[in-house]
Parts: C-alpha cells; structure tokens; sequence
C-alpha cells in the first residue's frame, strides 16, 4: 500500500496547526525517489493528524482508545458541517481512491466509498469476488479494505508505528496469537476451526434438545408408570362391580312392587279422602265464622269498655284540673302574704330615706375638706423639701465665695512682699499686676458674700413657716381616712334605704291581688264541696248506658258460643265415622327407596363401567410404556451419537484454534521472525543484543503451558531478560526490530507486501547516538525487504536532516501553501 495524493477537509489538527480548513499533498511529487521522508513541524503543527490520514483504514491509531470496532470515531475530530478524506493509494500495481465523508449537520452520519481505477482511466466502485460492493457504507467500504490490504490490526502492527502504540511485549497471549495468525496466513485455518466451533455449538444446541426430549421421555414413562400402578387390579374390580350392579338391580325390582302396590291402595281410599277433605273445609268455614262473629261481639265489648274508662279520665281531668286550680291560688295567696310582711319595714324606710341622703351628702363635703388638707400637706412637705435643697446650695455658694474672697485677700497681701514693688520693673512684674487685680475684685466678693447671707436668713425663715403649717395639717390624712369611712357607712345606708323604698309599689299590688285571691278561692272552695265524691248527672246517666251495652254483649257472646259449639260437635262425629285415612308418608317413603335403588344401580352401572375403563387404559398402558422404551433406546442411542461427535468436533476445533495448528506455525515462523529482528539488531545496533520467541512458558510450578514472551540476550552482560523488563530506550529500540522483522516476514514468507512503511515519533525514548542507529535501520529494513519508502515523524531535527525529503508544515503555514511545498535533500 502506497499513498499518493491525500485531501484532508474540516480536520481539527489541520485546522489549529496550520490555521486553514483543507489542506492537499501530492506524496508522488513531494516524495519522487525518496527513501525516507520526513513530516516536519512544531509541536501541534497537525503531523499526527497528517500521517494517522496516510491510510485507507477508517481510523486514526494514534487517537484510538482501543482496537477494533468502537475504539474510534471521527465525530471527535472534525469540525465543519460536512468534512470530508480523500485518499489516493496504489496496492500491488492497481490504483484505488477513498472517500471518506463525516457529516455533522443534524443527524451525525459517515459514509466510505472505494473506487479502483479501470483500464480506461475511469474511477468505479470496488466489487469484490463474492460480489460485495462498496457502496458507502462503512461496514462494506470496512470489508473491501481488508480484502485488499489485509486486517487492521496486520498492517498497524507490521508497517504502521503510530504514535502511542502497544509494544509487542504488552499484548497478551490469546492477542499475539491472533495477531501472528494473521500474519503468517492462517486465516483459513482459523476459518476452519471457527467452523469447527460453530458446528460443536450446533451439536451442542442440538444435544440439548435432544437431552430435553429424554427428559420429557423419561417423564412420560415416570407416568405411565404411576398410571399402571393406579390400575393395579383393574380387572378383579371389573368382576366385583358386576356382583354389584346385579344385585343393585335385584334390589331395585323389589322397591318397585311395594311402590306399586302402596299406590293402588292411595287410589281405594280416594272417594273416602274427597268426604273427608269436604268436612274438614266445612268445619274449618265454620270455626272461621264462629271467630269472626266471636270477635266482632269482643270488639263491641271493648269499646264499652274504653267508654267507661273515657268517662272516668273526664271526671279525673275534671278534679285535677280544680285541685290544680286552688293549689295555685294559695302559692300566690302566699306569695302575697310574704310581701306584705315587709310592708312596716318598706313604710320606715321611706320615712328615714330623706335624712339619710342629707347625712350622706355632708359626709361627701366633710371629705372634700380633708382631701384639700391632705393636698396642702402635701405640698407643703414639697416646699420644705425644695426650700432645704436652696439652703445647701446657698452654703455651698457662700463657701466658695469665703474661699474666693480668702484668696483674693492673699493675693493683694502680696504687694508688699514682691521685691519689685516701687522699682522699674514693677509694670512687667505679673505677681504684682495679679495682686492689684486682687484688690480690684475684694469688694465684689465680699458683695457676694452679704447677699448670700440674706437669701439664706429669708430661706431660713420660709422654711420655719412652712414646718409650722405642715405641723398643724399632720392629722389630715387620719381625717380623712376617718371622713371617707363615715361616707361609705352612709352610702350604703342610703342605697340600703332606697331600695327598700322602691318597694311601696308592689305592696299596694300585693295587698289588691290578695283580695281577689281570696274571693277566688272562696267560690272554688263552695265547688268542691258541692262535687266532692259524686258525678254529674250527665255523667251518671252515659255510665248506665254503658253498663247496659256491656250486658247485652256478654248474653249474646254465651249465645254464639253454645250454638258454634253443637256444630262443630256433629260435624265431628261424621269425621270420626270415616275409615282410617291413608298414610301418605308410607308412599314417599317407598318412592324415596325407589329412587334410592334406581341410584345404587347406576353408582355400580357407573363403577363397573369405569372398571372397565380402567381395564381397557391398563391395556393400553402397557403397550405405549413399551413403545415408549423402544423411543427412549432411540433417543439414547442419539445422545451418545451426538456427545461422540461434540468431542470430535470440539478436538477439531482446538486443533484449528490458536493452541493448535495456528501454535504449531507461529512455533515455525518464530526463529525466522527472530532471525530476522537479530539480523536488524546486528546490522544497526551491533552484536550486542539478540531476541528469542518463547510460545511456551514456565509456571511457578515449573510446568510448560501455552504463552507468549519475547527473551532479549545481552551479549555483554550476559544475561536473559524479557522484553518488559528492559529500560525504555532499550525497549523501543528492540520493539521496533521486532516490528519491521513482522514486516519484512510479511514481505518474504506470507505474500502480503506493502510498498510503504509508516512511524510517528518512534525515537523519543533514544539517546542520539541510538537514534543515528535508528535511522541505519529504517534504510536496512527498506532494502532488506524491498519497500519503496518510509514516512516518518520525529522531533529530532538531526534524523529529519538524514531524510531524503522533507514535507515541511512550518514553512507551509508560514507561506500559506495548501497543496505542495516540500525540501528535498540528497541521502547521507
């Protein structure tokens, strides 16, 4: 695979490194005859972005999370509405062109067409033998791919070294054994085995149900079982059931003949039962007119009754009503007599009333006089109070004028003794200018002082004068504590007054209801007395009314009697000269055991046909059981056809897996593989170190099992250590032997060629004199294995320097170039 021309649009890393949304390079005329050609540029210049595009591949390795499907997407790293990779690639002598287009706008979508170019010269979508075409879609542009350049993980591990890529020594054994089988060709081998797996897990699917159908089989006979020993017998029931019907039958015969002749002697006594039935209806008709008429006299009696107990409940009401009458007559007779008890007590007090309230109104001004008294008492011990206050603060004022005057007299004392008094410089002297200023203020304090001295004498003498009258107004204050208690005596003994006062009224109406009281009484009194144990004349006569209807209706009730009576008695003596009647319970019983029989004979008609049956399902029992071990040998005998095969086949397809066969070719290709990376390792680096390929590694406990590790032999030491173990310099430096010895294995043994090796900073790890190594390597592995070039990435101006050309993304910004710009320079 050899890319020539490259077309990248809306790619981030293109975009922030070299500022423009579409950027195009013609690899043929950069790179026309070099060897080795450098990607140039500063860090996040787009070099990854460039060289992970170099592909037909849908992915970017340096920015995949992990292999395989999902690992990567594009979405992350574009960033226009439509973008779009444009790839043009030759392969083994043919010309193929990739399309690639990421949309974003709306609904995010991919779409991947591959056109391989005609004899013609015309661009036409890739068909594949099986008839596959690339139709954009990523799953069959994915497949076209692969069919022409080989699987991903083949061509990322041999001719493509991206930029964080897993060194050998990290994969684990199931992954570089799939990794090697698909680089030494097996994929048949490996198609077989997978076809082997899937037909042991068919076998398996099928053994299931095949197990799943015993199962079933042996639940059926686990029944089949069960029902033949539930029938266990069958046929001794079948003779015992026919006993029984047979006598059920006997039975029923004889019920017959008793209900039979039960019924002919019911039809005999027929006519005999219609006489009888007529004289029981008569008898009853006539009992139930001797009850009506019976009742009909028993009411009228009843309400002659209720009459006379009316008439007493009027003469009742009538006495109660009087009784009731006088009773309330003499509670207010009474009610009077009380009010007029108090009537002499009423008659005082409104005689008295008038020189209470003239009591009670000089008691009211004896109070006004006291509160007064009180009041000037009061404000006379204030006035003492303040007049007390003036004198302290007049004797404070005199003090400080005494100490004032004091002071000035000292200070006018003192113009005899200053030494410049008389002499010049008696005007500058301020003890001298301060004593004549003394003499000037002495008559004003002692001014101060005198009228001190009088405003205290006035103060004094108020002050006695004020003592004096708060002496003689002392006793107020018991005055009128005294004069307020006569006051309260006399308002109650007025209101006291007052009240019964009011009173005058309801005695005069007291003494006029009393005489109408007593006028009423006297006229119900002369009322009782008249109808006191007797009734009234109409009273007397409705009660003889009464009496005479009761006596009328007791003679006709003895009448009704007698007569009902000798009726009942001849139409008794007729019924007692029938025939005994017939027992009808005698019928329904023989009926009852009638029916009795009829279901005893079809419970055993039932029991000996369900014998039967169960004679008959016995039979047929026996012969599904044994048809049913017939079936099960069948399947028996396919269960163990088809565990021999599932072993078989199982076998078949661990030999085709990758501990098989496939471990067999990796065991063969490996000393070539390490054949190859020692003669790299010798021819760049020196003799100093060698590698071997182990499949086989030991346990802790020492045993051989299937594995993977790669031993390096340092010849100057001397010792043995894997891969993992080395430093990092080391390690990349043996890694990539080990990758382009893949390529170059690749390249010789399996037919698969590509005509381009690709590695993005794989020297970061390298001191410089390793990396001038590393460079002879890269042109060793170019001619061993006949590549035509190799694409690079290092950070490393020196080995961009030993390239033969050099695509140059700096000076591209800088220029603005989008489609060539490139140095060239001849090989070292």
């Amino acid at each position: 695979m050899q890319p020539l021309k490259l077309t990248l649009k809306g790619f981030r890393g293109i975009r922030y490194g070299l500022g423009q949304d579409v950027l195009t390079l013609d690899f043929e005329r950069l790179a026309d005859g070099a060897e080795l050609v450098a990607i140039a540029g500063a860090n996040g210049r787009g070099k990854t972005t460039l060289m992970d595009n170099m592909h037909p591949y849908l992915t970017m390795p340096s920015r995949a999370a992990l292999s395989g499907p999902g690992g990567f997407s594009y979405y992350d790293h574009v960033c226009l509405p439509e973008n779009e990779k444009d790839l043009t690639w030759s392969h083994e002598g043919r010309c193929y062109r990739s399309q690639v287009v990421i949309r974003l706008n709306g609904r995010r979508k991919t779409e991947a067409y591959l056109h391989a170019l005609s004899d013609e010269g015309q661009w036409r979508p890739v068909c594949l033998d099986d008839g596959l075409v690339s139709d954009g879609k990523v799953e069959t542009y994915s497949r076209c791919v692969e069919s022409i350049c080989g699987s991903a993980d083949t061509f990322f591990t041999s001719a493509f070294s991206a930029q964080g890529k897993r060194q050998l020594s990290t994969y684990r054994n199931a992954e570089i054994k799939s990794l090697l089988s698909d680089l030494l060709g097996q994929e048949e081998i490996r198609a077989l085995g997978q076809k082997a797996n899937d037909t042991a897990k068919l076998i398996k699917a099928g053994l299931s149900s095949i197990r799943q159908e015993l199962a079933g089989l042996d639940a059926e006979h686990a029944r089949l079982d069960a029902g033949l020993h539930r029938l266990q017998g069958a046929s001794d029931r079948v003779t015992q059931t026919l006993i029984g019907r047979e006598q059920a039958q006997q039975a029923l015969d004889g019920h017959r003949v008793g209900h039979a002749r039960l019924q002919a002697q019911r039809d005999q006594s027929q006519s005999t039962e219609a006489r009888r039935a007529q004289l029981l209806e008569e008898r009853k008709a006539l009992i139930v007119a001797g009850t009506r008429a019976i009742e009909g006299l028993k009411a009228q009696e009843q309400d002659a009754l209720q009459g006379l107990e009316r008439l007493a409940q009027r003469i009742n009401s009538r006495r109660t009503q009087a009784q009731s009458r006088q009773s309330a007559l003499m509670q207010s007779r009474r009610q009077c007599l009380n009010v007029l008890e108090e009537a002499d007590t009423v008659q005082r007090a409104a005689h008295r009333l008038p020189l209470a309230e003239l009591v009670l109104s000089a008691r009211q001004q004896e109070i006004v006089v006291c509160r007064q008294q009180v009041q000037a008492m009061r404000d006379a011990q204030a006035t003492e109070r303040l007049l007390v206050q003036k004198l302290a603060s007049i004797e404070l004022e005199a003090g400080r004028a005494a100490l004032k005057a004091q002071e000035l007299a000292h200070r006018f004392g003192l113009v005899a003794e200053v030494p410049c008094a008389g002499t010049d410089l008696q005007g500058q002297c301020k003890l001298l200018g301060d004593a004549h200023e003394a003499q000037t203020l002495m008559p004003s304090a002692q001014g101060q002082i005198g009228r001190l001295a009088q405003d205290k004498a006035l103060a004094e003498q108020e002050l006695s004068l004020i003592r004096h009258r708060y002496e003689e107004l002392a006793q107020a204050p018991q005055a009128l504590a005294r004069a307020e208690r006569l006051g309260d005596m006399a308002r109650t003994r007025v209101s006291r007054l007052s009240l019964l006062a009011t009173r005058a009224g309801q005695i005069s109406q007291a003494r006029a209801a009393l005489q109408t009281i007593e006028l009423e009484l006297s006229s119900l009194m002369a009322e009782l007395g008249r109808t006191q144990g007797n009734e009234t004349t109409e009273e007397q006569a409705e009660r003889q009314q009464i009496e005479a209807a009761r006596l009328r209706i007791a003679q006709a009730l003895v009448q009704q009697a007698q007569h009902f009576r000798e009726a009942l008695n001849r139409l008794d003596a007729v019924l007692h000269a029938l025939p005994t009647p017939f027992d009808h319970q005698m019928l329904a019983a023989a009926a009852q055991a009638e029916a009795q029989a009829r279901l005893a004979l079809s419970t055993a008609e039932q029991a000996h046909l369900a014998a039967e049956r169960d004679a008959q399902s016995r039979i047929e029992l026996t012969a599904q059981a044994r048809a049913l071990a017939d079936r099960r040998v069948q399947v028996q005998s396919r269960v163990a056809r088809a565990e021999d095969s599932l072993g078989s086949w199982n076998l078949f397809a661990r030999c085709m897996s990758n501990d098989g066969l496939i471990a067999l070719a990796i065991d063969d290709a490996g000393p070539a593989l390490s054949g190859l990376a020692n003669d790299l390792l010798l021819a760049c680096y020196g003799p100093r170190f060698t590698v071997s390929i182990l499949t086989l590694v030991e346990t802790g406990k020492g045993e051989q099992r299937e594995g993977f590790d790669i031993v390096v032999h340092d010849g100057e030491s001397g010792d043995s250590k894997s891969l993992g173990l080395m430093s990092g310099g080391e390690r990349v430096w043996v890694n990539e032997c080990l990758t382009r010895a893949v390529a170059l294995y690749l390249a010789q043994h399996a037919g698969r060629r590509y005509d381009a090796l690709f590695s993005d900073e794989a020297d970061g790890a390298l001191d410089p004199e390793r990396k001038r190594m590393f460079m002879a390597m890269k042109r060793e592995v170019l001619r061993v294995g006949g590549y035509q070039r190799e694409f690079f990435v290092s950070q490393t101006p020196e080995l961009t320097a030993m390239a033969d050309a050099v695509i140059d993304l700096d000076a591209m910004r800088d220029r603005g170039v989008t489609v060539d710009g490139a140095k060239k320079w001849a090989s070292a």
